[in-house]
């Protein structure tokens, strides 16, 4: 596949709903073979920046759980926050497999998802609590989902995510610790998968409104330096700091393109969801941060 000729070939549908954009492109997005290269085509496949927004993190999703299908919202955040000793939420082993029990605030994308990612306690261990990242149906019994409503980009639904025993298979328990390897790393595979969307997204934009080539090579070597931090260690110091760095030099590219958008419908909804681009700064900040005290000497992990 050229996947320069796949960005400039793609046309956003007329879809003014998440479900209808997401079962109009999902041919586009699966032409490629990987979920950097997919979360770029569906950013160049979409009109506003919630739908480009929505692909970037179904395939951050699917970097960390590969066979996943359809819309996944990934449910951690509770009443007390995402850290590992603010989950509540618990894993009982019964049995025929285990319950699943708990309240989660806030899952992007749930009230659309047909199936969910829960991060969920099953017990502790030296004082330390076990987590275990859990499948299940968004519509199997115990599970009850509660829409909710958010100031910018309405296109993406988010909800509250209630569960009461539901019941659990041994196999859909995913594999390793749920902390180290899903809900840790997830910042920074979300990151890159996010902005390549965005960076699909503006050439986009450049395309239909035909900007000046200059934007277009700048976002196109963004769009390849993501494509590199996705294929190394994604724990690794050196691939935060240079994403950071991508991340830094995206927001001067952002600023000339805006210079030069026409007025009109599209510009009007990029100036409301914008604000969605600083969401996760400070997050972005002390992973940046650790990651230099640990190339310096004074720290020993990221």
């Amino acid at each position: 596949m050229d996947l320069l000729r796949e960005l400039f070939a793609c046309t956003p549908p007329s879809a003014e709903s998440l479900a209808e954009w997401w079962q109009a492109t999902a041919a586009a997005r699966a032409s490629a073979s990987t979920t950097l290269d997919r979360a770029l085509i569906g950013g160049t496949c979409a009109d506003r920046l919630g739908f480009a927004f929505a692909a970037g993190y179904g395939e951050a999703l699917r970097a960390l759980v590969p066979d996943l299908d359809g819309i996944t919202a990934l449910c951690i955040t509770e009443a007390k926050g995402n850290h590992p000793r603010a989950i509540e939420t618990t894993l009982v082993p019964t049995g025929a497999g285990y319950e699943l029990t708990g309240h989660k605030k806030w899952a992007t994308v749930g009230s659309l998802a047909s199936s969910l990612l829960v991060a969920a306690k099953l017990g502790d261990e030296s004082g330390r609590p076990v987590l275990r990242m859990v499948r299940v149906a968004a519509n199997a019994p115990g599970v009850r989902v509660v829409p909710m409503t958010t100031a910018f980009v309405p296109e993406i639904p988010h909800a509250e995510i209630e569960l009461a025993r539901v019941a659990v298979r041994h196999d859909d328990v995913l594999p390793g610790d749920g902390y180290t390897q899903y809900i840790k790393p997830f910042r920074t595979v979300e990151d890159l998968h996010v902005h390549a969307a965005l960076l699909g997204y503006l050439i986009g934009v450049c395309r239909r409104h035909a900007l000046a080539h200059e934007h277009v090579e700048h976002l196109l070597a963004l769009a390849m330096s993501t494509r590199a931090l996705a294929a190394v260690d994604r724990d690794a110091p050196s691939t935060h700091l240079a994403l950071a760095g991508v991340l830094s030099l995206i927001a001067p590219v952002v600023a000339a393109i805006e210079r030069v958008w026409p007025a009109g419908e599209e510009r009007e909804r990029w100036q409301r969801d914008r604000v969605l681009l600083g969401v996760a700064g400070a997050a972005r900040a002390a992973r940046r941060d650790k990651a230099w005290s640990v190339l310096d000497g004074s720290s020993d992990a990221v």
